[in-house]
């Protein structure tokens, strides 16, 4: 076996302080609170350093597609809804703000239950135990009212699943519907699509609910989603929050049709929050940059505390930048894609 001895050190090479790249200097550190600071100086005073400087990004490239008239799109997670950000979503959209926001299946239903009933969500362990678990029928049969609606409706202007339940929410006069997503995007004329993989979602297990017409409006909603995405080409946003495999695969599809179908797609921005990092969203959303010639970040933390921050330095950044600025909104439907 060799015999090591400690390494001499009379032999290293050095050089003077000033000749080295800093990466970290003073200017860029924080700065002290203050208890009358406004918001935007509160934003001012986050380190730019690391994800200081992200989420300064993400609000630059925010507002700059709202500027751009290019979409600004929110893919939804149910926790979103769940956590009590309804509210800051919704103002998002009546500003001009969003362009389009898609959910998945769980979070079309306590987004529908909000605005239904003013309260949503139940004690799984509870009430798995004995086969009570996502057996309300009161959800199960006002979502499949809305769905018989649509039968009404001549095919050329069908609704999407979210359509039809927002565009429920507003004409029976729901009584919390100022708080359901669904019907602020129907009120705004904004997209809502709803994606739903059939058996993930409580209402699937109810007999009186038409599984397949939730899977064709679902479909319908996957196509108006991409001609919203083949919009994103040259300063667009996609904003993944909380949705840890539905969503990031959508978008991934909505990405390859739409260049199939001979739209470019490039030069936009991808971000993707959430409370922990997860492989698809990590991964559809902003560790394919390259293939997506997309500008991506990732920044973690708990939606409750996350967006209202960007939420804020948004209508900051706007109402700063250009006064009463609202660019006009695009009109969408699935030829768009093409």
């Amino acid at each position: 076996m060799a015999s090591y001895r400690p390494l001499e050190l009379s032999g290293v090479r050095t050089q003077p302080i000033g000749a080295r790249a800093h990466r970290v200097r003073i200017a860029d550190f924080g700065t002290r609170a203050r208890a009358d600071a406004s918001f935007a100086e509160f934003m001012n005073a986050l380190p730019r350093i690391l994800k200081g400087n992200d989420i300064r990004a993400v609000v630059r490239a925010l507002a700059d597609s709202v500027r751009q008239g290019k979409p600004v799109i929110l893919g939804l997670g149910a926790h979103v809804i769940k956590c009590g950000l309804s509210p800051l979503i919704i103002d998002l959209i009546e500003r001009g703000a969003v362009s389009a926001v898609a959910l998945n299946g769980g979070g079309a239903i306590h987004d529908f239950e909000i605005g239904l009933l003013g309260a949503t969500s139940e004690d799984v362990e509870a009430n798995l135990r004995d086969g009570r678990y996502g057996m309300v029928a009161d959800t199960g049969r006002c979502m499949q009212e809305a769905l018989d609606e649509t039968k009404e409706t001549p095919e050329e202007e069908e609704p999407g699943f979210g359509l039809a339940l927002g565009r429920w929410l507003h004409q029976t006069g729901a009584p919390h519907g100022r708080l359901s997503i669904l019907q602020a995007a129907f009120e705004a004329g904004v997209p809502a699509t709803v994606h739903v993989a059939i058996g993930t979602d409580t209402i699937h297990m109810l007999p009186f609910v038409d599984v397949g017409r939730i899977g064709e409006l679902s479909h319908r909603d996957f196509r108006l989603l991409a001609a919203v995405v083949a919009d994103l080409q040259g300063g667009g946003t996609y904003v993944n929050i909380g949705s840890a495999v539905v969503l990031p695969e959508v978008f991934l599809k909505c990405v390859t049709l739409c260049r199939n179908l001979g739209s470019p797609i490039g030069g936009f921005t991808t971000v993707d929050l959430d409370m922990i990092r997860h492989y698809r969203p990590s991964t559809n959303v902003v560790g394919r940059y390259a293939a997506l010639d997309a500008v991506g970040y990732s920044l973690t933390g708990h939606h409750e505390i996350l967006l209202p921050l960007i939420a804020f330095a948004l209508v900051e950044e706007l109402e700063a930048g250009s006064g009463a600025d609202r660019s006009p909104r695009a009109s969408y439907s699935e030829s768009s894609v093409a």
